[in-house]
């Protein structure tokens, strides 16, 4: 980039100077804009990551695998996300497009794996939806059994035909949240996110003062040790652990996804990231500690590695913290609560990314219609919602436990598209390093560590997961349900890609999004 009319002699010209002429090539989708501010984007972070629904999911095996150092293995899986962030950060503010991890890793990498980052984003949002609305469907009959004192009820949840079947209408109903637009979504969220929070900061402060009091038979006290991840006994467990924890905190990248909706569009959805991931890591460490503390560790009673409360961690609580009462049904409310939050904001960032892909041509263009009045992506939005409920169905056929397995195959797909994301930063602004220490740790250094991370996670979650003992112990085509679902399906994710490419070659050859721009270079001098 020469230097232009104003600008000194040799000046740095960074992505952040009036002089940067930006990417050229970044196009308008046509979403609403300023649609939503910190506070929204926040809240919107939260309930994407939905903290009680991620809990109710991942308490239970993340103390099979890890025991009393489940409060250590929280805020391990903080670090990698927050050092991840700050490339997110760093990558909003030159490219603030809808696209994100797409649209970053393409102008990075190039268009394959730009259009892999893409899908595996699409992927773990459509496997996370699935996942929270089969939780939503089961805490729904859960709150209507115990709110009329009706076992039959709660029994009639659990039939197969019935979860799937109410899973569906739990999907049809976020999908027309998502798409009546940004706006109604807003709304709904600040209620859903504000009731799960309370009712959950109730459930730790009710098991602490019972466990202190000690009025619960496996009642621990608190250790120090719990929050150190090197005493835990092997290098497996400690990988499946970071798996699930990974999972608790995935969504928080859904604000970067509305940033073209956002007002100041460049920092405001970073921030919201950054501000959701602090809040997220001090409420799970206190959910850990809390829940630890007052039921154990134990293989019997309300023990966290007793069978039953393995499969239901706050349906086996409920009672013994909560009571036989309306506090109860407060629990089990605010487990829907977080699903259905969830649901609606989880639509954002797998239709942002079909609609990015759409419009630069990486996917068909029927994705890229965008609603005249709600001015959403309407087609992207509907299509993820289908695909929500299929695969949902799929997996409750090939899986014996569709909702453990899920989550630990979703470990994998985050591993993939938040590492890649990663390393686009750093190697997108190597241009940059030479300008201070600064940019050097900040785009360099900190999220090429996460992305290290996390690359060392999926290769050793893959190495794990293909044995089909791993996870519920069944099989899809001779290897593990797990690996079949994450790696499985990222390999299918390639097979559409080269397909696409010998329909539509225009996006592969760099002619709809550009790969090599030369954006972050040192100006040369003015002749």
């Amino acid at each position: 980039m020469n230097g232009e009319a104003g600008v000194p002699a040799s000046a740095p010209i960074t992505a952040h100077d009036p002089h940067y002429r930006g990417e050229p090539d970044l196009l308008d989708k046509g979403l609403r804009h300023d649609s939503i501010g910190l506070g929204g984007s926040t809240a919107m972070a939260v309930s994407c990551v939905a903290p009680v629904y991620a809990l109710a999911a991942a308490l239970g095996p993340t103390v099979r695998e890890v025991g009393v150092q489940m409060p250590a293995v929280f805020l391990a899986g903080f670090v990698p996300m927050l050092l991840v962030a700050f490339g997110y950060r760093a990558l909003n503010r030159v490219i603030p497009d809808a696209g994100t991890s797409f649209t970053w890793t393409v102008k990075a990498f190039g268009p394959y794996s730009g259009w892999m980052c893409g899908w595996g984003l699409i992927i773990a949002t459509v496997i996370v939806l699935s996942n929270t609305a089969g939780i939503a469907a089961t805490y729904f009959y859960l709150f209507l059994g115990a709110l009329f004192d009706d076992p039959v009820i709660r029994d009639f949840g659990t039939s197969r035909a019935v979860n799937v079947a109410t899973t569906a209408v739990f999907v049809a109903l976020a999908t027309w949240v998502a798409w009546r637009g940004m706006i109604t979504a807003k709304r709904v969220t600040y209620v859903l996110v504000t009731f799960q929070m309370v009712v959950l900061l109730l459930f730790c402060a009710l098991a602490l003062d019972k466990a202190s009091a000690s009025a619960a038979p496996g009642a621990l006290a608190f250790e120090w040790r719990w929050l150190n991840p090197f005493e835990i006994p092997s290098a497996a467990a400690l990988a499946a652990g970071l798996s699930l924890s990974i999972f608790i905190y995935w969504g928080w990248d859904v604000s970067l996804s509305a940033n073209e909706e956002t007002s100041g569009s460049e920092r405001t959805p970073a921030l919201a990231a950054l501000a959701s991931l602090v809040m997220l890591a001090g409420t799970y460490v206190l959910v850990a500690i809390s829940t630890q503390m007052f039921a154990g560790v134990g293989d019997t009673g309300i023990g966290l590695r007793a069978d039953a409360t393995q499969d239901n961690v706050f349906e086996a609580l409920a009672v013994p913290v909560m009571g036989d009462g309306l506090l109860r049904l407060l629990l089990y409310a605010a487990v829907l609560a977080s699903a259905a939050s969830s649901l609606q904001t989880t639509f954002i960032p797998a239709a942002r990314t079909l609609l990015a892909m759409s419009v630069y041509g990486a996917l068909p263009g029927m994705f890229a219609e965008i609603h005249p009045v709600h001015r959403v992506p309407s087609r992207a939005t509907i299509v993820s919602g289908v695909l929500t409920a299929l695969f949902y169905a799929a997996m409750t056929v090939l899986s014996e436990n569709v909702l453990a397995d899920t989550v630990e195959s979703l470990g994998l797909m985050i591993c993939f598209y938040y590492g890649l994301t990663a390393f686009a930063c750093a190697w997108y602004f190597r241009h940059e390093y030479r300008l201070g220490l600064a940019p050097l740790v900040t785009k360099g250094l900190l999220p090429l560590a996460g992305g290290t991370m996390l690359a060392a996670m999926f290769l050793k979650l893959s190495a794990a997961t293909f044995d089909p003992a791993y996870g519920s112990g069944g099989a899809i085509l001779g290897v593990g349900t797990v690996f079949a679902i994450g790696v499985g399906i990222l390999g299918i994710g390639a097979l559409l890609m080269l397909a696409w490419r010998l329909r539509a070659p225009a996006f592969f050859r760099g002619e709809t999004l550009r790969h090599d721009t030369p954006a972050l270079v040192i100006a040369e001098p003015v002749a």
